[in-house]
């Protein structure tokens, strides 16, 4: 079976195109033959070595990739769903050394998969899983209210795009950062005040909304620097892990998509609001998988809106 993967962290030269064995589908388990992955920022940090310390006590090679669609395939036993072979699926992935996205086919969890949403390609529905789904917990563990303000940083890339149109779809009032060239972008998201990114953006936020938002998402990883954007007793989603004591009553709550990994009713939610046009599902570019090693210069260069997308 084909894969892409590497044996010793470094830079994007350490992809290559594997040969492994091909997996069966367990109890609780189904296999899905992939037809596109995308790449996100969790997998350029795994194969610069970031996380390496995960990995001291499992051999090489390590397969990346947190989001998958294609097509169904085998359904292990006592599985119990209404997804049948040959419909095309798209799921979460939690990498375990040669267990990624990136591998023609891979064995999950039956409540990690969901159907593709009608009308989408499977390079569309393979960007929606793991940064739909880290806007979902977002959301969830800030508890906002209808009515109530949430500020948005890094509102141009996929996590924080799903995150303004989910929050417009739950009643929030959305204020969201962005440069000047996807400014645009992000008020066809749906923000309802869009301010001009960079490290001020905080307190821009607190000259819009002088008592400060009430809920924070923290795709830029603002972290700390992000609290002069949020009313006291507010709260802040945090990415990788990020968590602190705050002041003025204020809490970090790190989102970890393992946390939702397993969501699967969560999941094909995201798929009905993508099928109900609530969810824009964004491919930036779509490489064959052999040049995985270029997805990810131009994801570590910056400036990619929408999902490098592999396709196998």
């Amino acid at each position: 079976m084909r894969a892409v993967g590497f044996e010793e962290f470094g830079g994007p030269e350490v992809l290559r195109v594997l040969d492994l064995p091909e997996p069966e589908a367990g109890p609780g388990q189904v296999r899905i033959r992939v037809r596109a992955a995308a790449v996100n920022p969790t997998d350029t940090l795994r194969r610069s070595g970031t996380s390496a310390a995960r990995y001291k006590d499992v051999p090489p090679p390590y397969v990346p990739g947190m989001d998958a669609a294609g097509v169904l395939d085998q359904i292990g036993e006592g599985v119990s769903t209404d997804l049948r072979i040959g419909e095309h699926v798209m799921a979460v992935v939690v990498p375990d050394a040669a267990h990624g996205a990136y591998a023609e086919r891979i064995v999950v969890p039956a409540a990690s998969v969901a159907r593709v949403p009608a009308g989408a390609t499977d390079a569309e529905a393979a960007s929606l899983p793991m940064n739909g789904l880290t806007a979902r917990l977002a959301l969830d563990v800030l508890g906002l209210a209808p009515g109530r303000t949430v500020a948005v940083t890094g509102a141009a890339g996929a996590t924080g795009g799903y995150a303004i149109q989910l929050a417009k779809a739950e009643g929030l009032h959305v204020i969201a950062d962005a440069a000047p060239r996807d400014e645009q972008l992000v008020k066809e998201l749906g923000a309802d005040v869009v301010l001009e990114r960079g490290d001020d953006f905080p307190w821009r936020v607190r000259a819009a909304v002088p008592e400060g938002v009430d809920g924070l998402v923290d795709g830029a990883l603002f972290d700390r620097r992000a609290l002069p954007a949020v009313r006291d007793g507010g709260r802040i989603a945090t990415l990788r892990n990020f968590s602190e004591p705050g002041e003025r009553g204020i809490t970090f709550h790190p989102v970890m998509v393992t946390d939702y990994a397993r969501e699967q009713a969560k999941l094909d939610r995201l798929r009905q609001q993508a099928e109900d046009g609530h969810l824009t599902l964004r491919v930036a570019r779509i490489l064959p998988a052999e040049q995985a090693s270029e997805a990810h210069r131009l994801l570590e260069a910056g400036g990619v809106r929408g999902r490098l997308i592999l396709r196998f």
